[in-house]
């Protein structure tokens, strides 16, 4: 199990950035990790909301199918992802500062099948991964 803290505040409204960051549809935009997104769940997000994406990781293109199961707007979201040979736990949490808004994400990354007994070599790679998305959270929230 790899378990990944990364912390980030932004000037943007509390609103604004848990809209954006809490509906996945977007992670492309902000996770350069992420080669492609899109809900495949019609309306705003909810609990049961589902989406799609494509996760490069060492080069290869992933599925997952990601599912919220905790939302509580505009101060946390909780995702669980399911690949062939990961599962993911993503939890975003959001807090109001003086200028904008302060992001805790946390993600629980596990490998599954054949990978599992290569996880810690892996560790590093996660980490370089959390980090770029997390410098692409707070450009593309500089921008929106």
């Amino acid at each position: 199990m790899t378990v990944l803290r990364k912390q980030l505040e932004v000037d943007r409204p509390l609103e604004e950035v848990s809209a954006f960051v809490g509906d996945f549809a977007n992670s492309a935009i902000w996770d350069p990790g992420v080669a492609e997104a899109r809900a495949l769940t019609e309306g705003p997000v909810r609990v049961g909301s589902r989406y799609e994406l494509i996760v490069v990781f060492n080069g290869r293109r992933l599925p997952m199918t990601y599912e919220v199961v905790a939302y509580e707007p505009p101060h946390r979201v909780v995702l669980h992802g399911t690949g062939s040979t990961v599962r993911a736990v993503d939890e975003i949490a959001f807090e109001p500062t003086p200028t904008g808004t302060r992001i805790h994400y946390t993600a629980d990354l596990r490998l599954r099948g054949l990978l599992r007994p290569f996880e810690p070599l892996l560790r590093g790679k996660f980490e370089e991964t959390g980090r770029k998305a997390m410098d692409g959270m707070k450009a593309a929230l500089a921008t929106a």
